[in-house]
């Protein structure tokens, strides 16, 4: 199983200021400048730390070394983890002054979602205590521990086992997780809580929560502001979750008469709420516009608008007349309440302009009474322009991974966004380092038609470079919005990255590259070295569809992980939706990072079944590797797997900086697609080679 135990750092202060992500990230480095004698100097330090991410492009090995020789440094001194790590974070500090900026390299939610500090806000504790106290209030496992008390931090040690975190996750997206697969217990062993924690990271990322630098150790550990920050995440799906014509049809009248209803669809649900909102004030005569949950909404007079449309009959005419901001804010939550809105927002965080509170207050103003017309002839032109499931499942699956890489972009819609090239050009630079020539990129927002055919230009170079297939490709067909051209570039790219990534896990193989035909050869040589008898012949055998062999290849890797006692047969439809959504949380369990759907296996998505296998393989040779450099020797000192050595390290929940999975468009995968990303090598010897790890 994923390692529960983290890196140790004496000092409770420097320990604080890392994740453990970024402490075994930090000590790996560490580890590998250590010279014959196993130490490291100051001296070292300049060529190690201009090779970390963070100071790559910021520093030059002389500027460093003349940083740290400011405080009169010996260089010939010998330095442990933790000198090294204070020396990181003075380096970090300079270089946080250098760009005029706060630092947030332990942040690990997007400036967009939410502001990450190292404090934590009570009064977004009281709101998510309130809301986690209303929604689980009658949970069968977590009742015996509710209400919890908004004052405390009852919340902080009530997530520490994992349960909570996964409950709320099932909450804000029904069924992303199966609760067979929580370890519900009220003494849960170290392993077993690690396990929900792994389980909950990587389902938070399924259902499109930004989570980077963080592991399972970090919310073990029960630091508030990451455990606040995932949950604020969390919540807000769940409150926007209905914001879009699928399943708000009624949404269409907030298109205007001039506006191509193309474009609503496009919109980020926080943008279709502040529409919403807007069109409201509108009726009701506020001559303002709102463009923010903060600024915008202090003085509450345009909830009081808002609110007197919504529900007339509780309509306060002193609410306007006010003169005071903090009382008209709290006539407003009381107007809320009469209309059914639970009170969790103070007056105090309206006129302070709380953007996380205050968007879920306007959210669920939107949930209990939109005021949207029922007009069926609109609702069935929303209807009908909708994407069909097969393209709308692989939007998701592209769009949740992009965003699972932790780029500087968040991606609302796969479509849209990628038009004008930064966010493909990201991804390349993030999973193929040094790939992209940034001085001939343009960054958004793009005016000229010509910069964005530049970017997407220079993304198609890269991914001839790569030896995808591109024939008569061109940059425009990406601006144009080619939505079966972006699929297809997509999926090379992410299976170019899945097997990059297997090959660096064995790269005491001499190069020899990986193919489609290793990793099915893998999985049945895993499953039969159990003693089970079940074989598959290709990525698409319809035995798949029961989910039975999944089970047996993720117990054939991790024993202990499947409970056989709730795996059906696998014959009826129920049968294999049971098994399949088990399959999905037992292999996020482990550690896999997947974008999949029950319906993925039960209708054998080939490609989405090689990237799940992959992932469990990927999974199996990494724990090997560890357990092999856990030994040191000459012969496999050189073949240690560093963050260096891999484009975009790990699936399995404890470096974030890259996850594989999800569905997938119909390109078959045959031979002509594997060799577009992988030369070809005789299979027999690739599959020996990863044989030889297991």
């Amino acid at each position: 199983m994923s390692k529960f135990e983290g890196v140790i750092v004496s000092d409770q202060w420097l320990h604080s200021q890392f994740t453990q992500v970024e402490l075994r990230s930090l000590k790996s480095k560490f580890m590998t400048f250590k010279n014959q004698n196993g130490k490291v100097t100051f001296g070292d330090l300049p060529p190690l730390m201009v090779k970390v991410n963070a100071f790559r492009d910021m520093y030059s090995e002389d500027e460093i070394r003349g940083i740290l020789g400011e405080s009169g440094t010996d260089f010939t001194n010998d330095i442990d983890f933790e000198m090294f790590l204070k020396s990181y974070l003075n380096l970090q500090s300079q270089a946080t002054a250098k760009q005029g900026g706060r630092r947030h390299s332990s942040s690990f939610l997007k400036d967009t979602v939410t502001t990450l500090l190292h404090t934590i806000s009570e009064s977004e504790k009281a709101c998510y205590v309130a809301h986690i106290n209303s929604y689980l209030g009658d949970d069968p496992f977590l009742k015996q521990y509710l209400p919890l008390n908004p004052a405390s931090n009852d919340i902080f040690d009530l997530a520490k086992d994992g349960v909570l975190l996964c409950k709320l996750i099932n909450v804000a997206v029904p069924g992303t997780i199966d609760e067979r697969a929580i370890n519900c217990k009220r003494s849960p062993s170290l392993w077993e809580v690690n396990e929900n924690h792994t389980l909950c990271l990587n389902s938070a990322k399924a259902i499109g929560c930004t989570v980077v630098n963080i592991g399972a150790q970090d919310l073990v550990e029960g630091r508030p502001h990451l455990v606040l920050g995932l949950i604020s995440q969390i919540i807000k799906i769940q409150l926007l979750a209905d914001l879009n014509l699928k399943k708000t049809p009624q949404l269409v009248e907030l298109a205007d008469d001039g506006e191509d209803i193309e474009e609503l669809l496009n919109l980020s649900p926080e943008k279709v709420l502040l529409k919403w909102m807007n069109f409201h004030l509108q009726r009701a005569g506020y001559e303002k516009t709102v463009r923010n949950f903060s600024s915008d909404v202090k003085d509450g007079e345009a909830y009081a608008y808002l609110l007197n449309v919504l529900a007339p009959e509780h309509c306060n005419p002193a609410t306007l007349d006010t003169k005071d901001a903090n009382e008209r804010a709290n006539m407003v939550i009381d107007h809320a309440e009469k209309m059914g809105c639970k009170r969790y927002l103070a007056p105090r965080d309206v006129a302070e302009g709380t953007s996380n509170l205050n968007l879920a207050f306007v959210a669920q103003l939107f949930h209990h009474r939109s005021g949207l017309s029922t007009d069926t002839k609109k609702i069935s032109y929303a209807e009908m322009i909708t994407e069909d499931v097969q393209t709308s499942r692989e939007e998701r699956c592209f769009r949740l991974w992009i965003n699972s890489l932790g780029i500087s972009t968040h991606v609302n819609n796969l479509f849209e966004d990628v038009r004008n090239g930064w966010v493909l050009l990201e991804v390349l630079d993030k999973i193929f380092p040094g790939s992209i020539n940034w001085k001939q990129a343009t960054k958004p927002p793009i005016r000229m038609p010509f910069r964005k055919v530049e970017n997407c230009n220079q993304v198609i170079e890269v991914g001839t470079q790569l030896r995808f297939s591109l024939v008569n490709v061109s940059g425009n067909d990406i601006v144009q919005g080619n939505k079966k051209l972006i699929l297809a570039l997509l999926w090379q790219l992410m299976r170019f990255t899945m097997l990059q990534l297997l090959k660096n896990l064995r790269s005491h193989s001499q190069g020899k590259e990986i193919r489609d035909a290793d990793i099915l050869k893998w999985a049945n040589r895993k499953v039969k070295s159990t003693g089970r008898t079940s074989q598959i012949e290709s990525f698409k055998d319809k035995s798949l569809s029961s989910g039975l062999f999944f089970l047996e290849l993720l117990s054939a890797v991790e024993p202990r992980l499947v409970n056989w006692n709730l795996v059906t047969k696998g014959e009826s439809d129920d049968e294999k939706r049971l098994n399949a959504t088990y399959t999905i949380s037992v292999a996020r369990k482990l550690g896999c990072s997947i974008f999949l759907l029950p319906e993925d296996i039960m209708e054998v998505n080939q490609k989405m079944i090689l990237t799940l296998i992959a992932s469990i393989m990927y999974w199996s040779l990494q724990q090997q590797t560890e357990d092999l450099n856990s030994f040191p020797s000459p012969a496999n000192t050189a073949t240690t797997t560093t963050p260096e050595a891999s484009p975009a390290p790990s699936v399995c929940g404890e470096d974030e900086n890259f996850s594989i999975g999800g569905e997938f468009s119909n390109l078959s995968i045959d031979d002509t697609t594997s060799d577009s990303t992988a030369s070809s090598q005789p299979e027999s010897d690739g599959v020996a080679a990863a044989d030889e790890l297991l």
